[in-house]
């Protein structure tokens, strides 16, 4: 008899431990054919704010995950807002979908994850569930989140975002790495910008020039990410770490002092999957597909303090 009743103390124990771990309901939802998600809603709080986040270029799960690069960075950052609450909902990207399902589009646009992002905006400010709605946008998705953050939200937070074009990006990379073929590029950009395809590119480039990545790649550049936060009028938060490789914290001070009512965040030893890194590039670039690693401690707390 004493052995049962240690048995069920062991079971209540180990329930409000994990009830202690994770303070939130987690519910897999489909927005519309392009978009499914997962929304984690306190269970601490009536009315909570919701955040919706973002991800990264390429095929991103919405865990932070794609190919074969596991991280989890999404997952953590949206369990962590949760379990200080904060709702959040995190999607799969709608190319994601289409490579599971053996369907890939070869005319998406980068204008298709802007309507994605206002689509998810919409459907949760028409159910009134929560208190104020926030963008959260990491890489690419901080420029698609300021896109899409021209109603109903309350506030803008921009993840290791780029403050230039993509062409601008893409040149400066050139410039640095294979400084004879800028000008050819250039000519290829200029000819993308204008709306038309062009076989006139540097072959050592074709991953970024195929015929079959121009459309993309076009869409995409028409959007200074400067000219595009300077048009909010709600509060920003633009977060970048010392360690981002891909993202040099220049780019979130060009975001700052374009913003309206925008505030600044560099955290230490932070990378672009928003881990902490004390050691070398390697360990950095190990990084994005290790699991096990913990987010930088200070960027939930940070958030936390913008929304509440």
């Amino acid at each position: 008899m004493k052995l049962k009743v240690l048995f069920v103390l062991l079971l209540c124990s180990v329930s409000r431990i994990n009830s202690q771990e994770n303070v939130f309901i987690a519910e897999d939802i489909s927005i519309n054919q392009f978009i499914d998600g997962t929304l984690l809603t306190p269970t601490t709080i009536d009315k909570p704010s919701l955040t919706i986040i973002i991800g990264d270029s390429g095929p991103i799960d919405r865990n932070g995950n794609q190919n074969f690069q596991k991280n989890n960075s999404i997952k953590k950052l949206a369990e962590g807002l949760a379990n200080n609450g904060i709702a959040t909902f995190r999607y799969d990207k709608r190319i994601v979908k289409q490579i599971r399902k053996g369907r890939v589009d070869k005319n998406i646009s980068f204008n298709d994850f802007v309507s994605d992002a206002v689509s998810i905006i919409d459907y949760f400010n028409e159910k009134s569930t929560f208190k104020n709605i926030y963008v959260i946008g990491h890489g690419q998705g901080s420029l698609v989140g300021m896109l899409a953050s021209k109603e109903h939200i309350a506030g803008f937070i921009s993840i290791a975002g780029s403050g230039k074009s993509i062409d601008q990006v893409i040149l400066e990379q050139i410039k640095l790495t294979v400084p004879g073929l800028e000008e050819e590029s250039k000519i290829a950009f200029q000819i993308l910008k204008e709306g038309k395809t062009t076989t006139n590119y540097p072959p050592a480039l074709e991953s970024i020039f195929s015929l079959e990545n121009q459309s993309f790649v076009s869409s995409w550049m028409q959007y200074n990410p400067q000219e595009i936060i300077s048009e909010l009028n709600i509060s920003t938060l633009v977060i970048n770490g010392t360690k981002d490789l891909q993202v040099p914290i220049e780019e979130a001070q060009l975001l700052k002092e374009a913003s309206q009512n925008g505030s600044v965040l560099i955290l230490e030893n932070m990378n672009h999957v928003m881990f902490p890194i004390l050691g070398d590039d390697l360990e950095n670039s190990k990084s994005y597909n290790e699991s096990f690693r913990q987010l930088s401690p200070e960027l939930i707390p940070a958030i936390v303090e913008f929304i509440k």
